[in-house]
């Protein structure tokens, strides 16, 4: 891990060139090789409400350094090392990749799962407003990544791309519950940690272009949770066994997606579900509130009002973006739905594009759930940075 970090802060220093997700090879450090890349974002946070005085909260949320490795014209070696609130560090991605050709290429690591919009491309340049949306942070709990392999392709003269992974599922118990009504399954993520392989995971995606002007996605997960009930479990024990399946949840997700762009215009969306099965038994075990189905979906509008220049600079865009989601939206019988789960927020924000790789972002953001009576206020800014 070390020798990671510093060869990726080494080649960082050595050369700021490089594309985030996929960087290209730019000769770093004298081998052409080796390539390098990143971002960073910088967030500010100040809620308001009136009667009220109350701190905001400035946060370093993360600087990723992006490094790859082309060992030959088929096959090469991809990481993100992140570092969180300037005090957390991370692997977000690291994977073997094979290309047989465009239509074949075999995938192996810490993969990003691939679902929704946001999940897969995360860098700030690449998203309206100051924060991810809370669809792509709740309901689809970015950034997703699991341990596990798979294939992917594209098939150009059909506008067709797939991909195909077999990963390890969410822990659902550690000693106690993990996954709960606030926050969905977002705590099960296991993230490349040790992670308990209970029983395989499939995670697929299918996105279609040829519709001039618009790409559409469609996303699904199935598979069980994980738990450390069964380690080590004798079989012949009913009372242990009965205990730890019912520490397991079923999980099913499906998505649809769009991005659409007309001239300055823009638009984006995405619809999230979530069917969870075995829930009454889980929340009987651990005292939890998941719900047995989570739903979201939002829109967002945007118009470039003044385009960038040859260099990549001067962009202004506003946007609007409307959510709505909600974490206990259907619940097992004898459990009653919490209306602080069911949420529903307004984005109004502009995006300054300094330079190709660089975006100040400001927006107002609006929540009220149905245990509200009336919408709360927050003040976003945010810098951005990728190369």
């Amino acid at each position: 891990m070390r020798k990671m970090l510093f060869a990726a802060l080494l080649a960082a220093l050595g050369c700021g060139t490089g594309y985030a997700q996929s960087p290209s090879n730019s000769g770093i450090l004298g081998n052409s090789n080796l390539s390098v890349g990143g971002y960073g974002t910088i967030d500010f946070k100040q809620p308001i409400k009136s009667g009220y005085k109350q701190n905001g909260t400035v946060d370093l949320s993360r600087v990723v350094f992006l490094v790859g490795y082309q060992f030959s014209s088929k096959t090469s070696f991809f990481t993100e090392i992140e570092f969180e609130h300037a005090n957390e560090a991370w692997i977000e991605q690291a994977y073997l990749n094979h290309r047989f050709d465009e239509r074949l290429q075999m995938k192996a690591g810490l993969l990003l799962i691939p679902f929704g919009l946001v999940n897969e491309f995360h860098e700030p340049t690449s998203f309206n407003g100051v924060l991810r949306p809370s669809v792509d942070n709740v309901l689809i709990p970015t950034t997703w990544r699991e341990m596990g392999a798979g294939v992917h392709g594209r098939f150009s003269d059909l506008g067709l791309a797939y991909q195909l992974y077999v990963v390890n599922g969410f822990k659902s118990y550690d000693g106690a519950g993990v996954l709960g009504g606030a926050s969905g399954i977002r705590n099960g993520r296991q993230k490349g940690v040790k992670a308990i392989w209970g029983s395989p995971n499939v995670a697929a995606r299918v996105t279609y272009d040829r519709i001039q002007n618009l790409t559409l996605g469609v996303s699904g997960y199935f598979g069980k949770t994980s738990s450390t009930l069964f380690s080590k479990l004798d079989k012949g024990n009913d009372l242990a066994m009965a205990k730890a399946d019912s520490s397991v949840v079923n999980v099913a997700m499906v998505g649809a997606d769009y991005r659409y762009t007309l001239g300055r215009f823009s638009s984006r969306g995405t619809i999230a579900y979530t069917s969870l099965g075995n829930v009454a038994e889980y929340n009987k075990l651990t005292k939890k509130d998941l719900g047995s189905a989570m739903l979201g979906y939002y829109l967002e509008v945007a118009y470039d009002a003044i385009a960038s220049n040859a260099n990549g600079a001067g962009a202004l865009t506003p946007f609007v973006r409307y959510e709505n989601y909600d974490t206990n939206y259907k619940m097992p019988a004898g459990y009653a739905a919490k209306d602080a789960y069911s949420r529903q927020e307004w984005f109004f924000g502009l995006g300054y594009r300094i330079a190709k790789g660089a975006v100040l972002k400001a927006d107002y953001q609006l929540t009220k759930s149905k245990a509200d009576d009336s919408f709360a206020g927050t003040l976003n800014l945010g810098v951005g940075v990728t190369f």
